[in-house]
């Protein structure tokens, strides 16, 4: 592959369709993305991959979802991992890139040397779709459970969508020739198509009684399902992340003999919607005395996004319901 084609794929989202299978699924590749969300922070190890894993799911999942629509997967935690959040924003217009965000809390003092996913303690993974204004978002979640935070997606479409979904990822550090590291990722999500899943009802085959994809299969989707996951079995690390393979020569490779079909391509950004009007805007609930308690010892109000780490500088006088008027916005 050529350096042009390798740069044609990274930062992409490629969904396709099994048309063999009734399965449809999506492939992603990134690479600024995560250089971007990651260097916000001096993140530890552990932490750095379970981000690089949500980052790649939320991409595979958020391509699916309408324009300026906005798709947020959120995991909390009792362990030393306490909180990561990831957001996808569709694109504002067809052709356009699509942004995705994410941060970490977590408690230096308690990570250790064991397995990323071993970070995390009880708590909960989230899907939260915010569909814009006048729209209560929508938020289904499921425990923690598994090995690996992929495993509580996939729990959470057999449980909360009744469909059945694979994800292989990879992810990690890549050292150019010249020495130079950067984060590489990139994965495959397979679905079964809707209208070949049957409704479960009582407990699963998984951890605690979530329900599996197997809970969920009938018997004319099971064989179609069982066959295209043994062939992404077979994938390899590098054929993921790239840059020798291509995403559509990977799904040739993979699927062949399914028939795979290709859509438009999404390419994806680094990006964040923090601006200082929005940090105004939710400062304006404050009443002049409790903006005095958020001032500063130098006299100034500031707020830092955790997701781009932009600062911002206000004039306490300026915010709150008792503001006084700033500059040019009285006539």
């Amino acid at each position: 592959m050529t350096l042009g084609q390798k740069i044609a794929w990274d930062d992409t989202v490629l969904p396709f369709q099994l048309d063999q299978s009734d399965v449809r699924g999506r492939v992603v590749r990134l690479d600024g993305v995560l250089d971007g969300v990651l260097k916000q922070h001096d993140y530890p190890a552990p932490v750095e991959a379970l981000i690089a894993e949500m980052a790649l799911m939320t991409a595979l999942i958020g391509q699916t979802i309408k324009l300026r629509w906005k798709l947020s997967l959120q995991v909390q935690s009792q362990g030393p991992v306490r909180m990561i959040a990831t957001d996808y924003f569709a694109p504002e217009e067809e052709g356009e890139a699509a942004w995705i965000r994410a941060y970490a809390s977590f408690d230096p003092d308690g990570i250790t040397d064991a397995p990323a996913f071993e970070q995390l303690g009880e708590g909960y993974f989230a899907v939260i779709l915010d569909q814009g204004q006048d729209t209560a978002p929508y938020q289904g979640i499921t425990p923690i459970a598994g090995e690996r935070l992929s495993d509580c997606a996939e729990a959470y479409f057999a449980q909360s969508e009744q469909l059945p979904t694979r994800f292989a990822l990879s992810y990690g550090r890549s050292t150019e020739r010249d020495g130079r590291e950067h984060w590489r990722a990139g994965g495959v999500l397979l679905q079964l198509m809707p209208k070949a899943s049957p409704f479960a009802t009582g407990g699963g085959s998984g951890e605690d009684g979530l329900l599996q994809a197997s809970d969920i299969l009938d018997e004319d989707s099971e064989e179609n399902w069982n066959r295209v996951n043994t062939l992404l079995d077979t994938v390899e690390d590098l054929e993921l992340i790239g840059p020798s393979v291509s995403s559509s020569d990977l799904l040739v490779r993979l699927f062949h003999e399914e028939v795979p079909r290709v859509f438009d391509v999404q390419a994806v950004r680094f990006g964040c919607t923090c601006s200082e009007e929005k940090v105004r805007s939710s400062l304006s609930i404050y009443s002049a005395k409790d903006i005095a308690t958020m001032t500063t010892e130098e006299g100034i109000v500031t707020a830092d996004c955790q997701f781009c780490g932009a600062h911002y500088a206000m004039d306490p006088k300026t915010l709150g319901f008792e503001a006084e008027a700033q500059d040019g916005d009285e006539e």
